[in-house]
């Protein structure tokens, strides 16, 4: 539920964005405790799930490659996840870039079939043209970002994995906030107005929990975390909008959200986690989560230092002055590392309370 509603039928002009984003409840999963060991992890969704599939041509050259602050050793949260299974590092199960080859950016496609990480920065539930797309035109054309939607990068997995999921594989679905981002675009090109926009949403979440129960759990899967999307009004560029744009991008996201936590419940096989309120609390009780900013980029967005103005392209190169080793984000939306593991944190203590707990692979004396 929404902590509040903030002017959502108000019709406001935004900003058209072209962003490179992109990012508790407690489901009635199984009812008794139990351990397994997670032979596969299996991550679908965009920006946030994204472990490198830009990590190519100039955004490699640049030192580039994750959502966050890039540096050896860059974990997001589906990485973390997979080091507490005793897995190895997650990787781009598809990597490359279809935009400008003078400049660096045209880089073919390569599928990597022993890849699970699906996961891509721009992605949105359904539809192929997503933020940083070239079809979305501007300065995307340059960039060219692939942004397979999250039900072809599940119908993706099924075709190179004759069809199913195993027992033991542990899934990760978050996604939806770039049809927020989208959806706003379109508002401000006025080809929708807020009623469209919040029906759109709603659309998405159905067709994600559509494809979650249709494609993943009815194929074998048996352990499904489900994210919902975090508080965009509370990011660097939600508060950075006016206040009926903020309200508006709020009702959004929790009429995604709502959607989405109603289609999964009562599922045994699929655990839903409450993102948006964990970083709600994050926002307003920083200290309690050991952050130290959680208003401000910890990435110098500057274009003279950062030619993206994203994080796709930061690194400790091209941060700004001081310590910023716990703010909350690295650009306008991103977590850095830390963000990242409040994430990982949060999944982990909610798949425990939810009786599922695990051996590390190969290491059944540990947890």
């Amino acid at each position: 539920m929404s902590r509040f509603i903030r002017n959502k039928c108000t019709i406001v002009p935004v900003l058209f964005i072209t962003i490179f984003l992109l990012g508790s409840g407690v489901s009635q999963a199984e009812s008794q405790s139990h351990k397994v060991e997670f032979s596969k992890q299996i991550s679908f969704g965009d920006s946030l799930s994204d472990v490198g599939t830009y990590a190519v041509g100039t955004i490699a050259a640049l030192g580039g490659g994750q959502f966050t602050v890039n540096s050896p050793g860059v974990q997001n949260w589906t990485a973390m996840m997979a080091e507490k299974f005793g897995l190895s590092a997650p990787c781009a199960a598809q990597t490359g870039l279809d935009g400008d080859v003078n400049q660096g950016f045209y880089v073919p496609v390569v599928n990597h079939a022993e890849c699970t990480a699906y996961g891509q920065g721009g992605a949105r539930v359904t539809s192929p043209i997503g933020i940083g797309n070239k079809l979305t035109g501007g300065a995307n054309v340059t960039l060219g970002f692939l942004t397979v939607p999250v039900v072809q990068q599940i119908q993706n997995h099924l075709d190179g994995n004759g069809g199913k999921f195993s027992d033991d594989d542990i899934v990760f679905i978050m996604a939806g906030a770039n049809d927020v981002f989208y959806q706003l675009g379109l508002l401000q090109a006025q080809y929708t107005d807020p009623t469209g926009a919040v029906t759109a949403m709603a659309q998405a979440a159905s067709e994600l929990v559509a494809a979650i129960n249709k494609k993943i759990v009815a194929n074998g899967a048996r352990h499904v975390v489900v994210l919902n999307i975090p508080d965009i009004a509370i990011t660097p560029l939600g508060t950075s909008f006016d206040a009926a744009t903020n309200g508006l991008v709020d009702y959004m996201v929790n009429t995604f959200n709502t959607v989405l936590k109603s289609g999964v419940a009562g599922n045994s096989n699929v655990l839903y986690i409450d993102a948006y309120t964990e970083s709600y609390y994050q926002y307003i009780n920083p200290g309690a989560y050991k952050l130290s900013n959680v208003t401000s980029p910890a990435c110098d967005l500057n274009p003279a230092k950062n030619p993206l103005s994203s994080s796709l392209v930061c690194s400790s190169y091209n941060l700004i002055p001081g310590n910023t080793d716990n703010y909350l984000f690295s650009d306008m939306v991103h977590p850095t590392p830390y963000g990242y593991s409040l994430i990982a944190n949060l999944v982990s203590k909610e798949m425990k309370s939810n009786g599922w707990r695990w051996h590390k692979h190969n290491d059944k004396d540990k947890n």
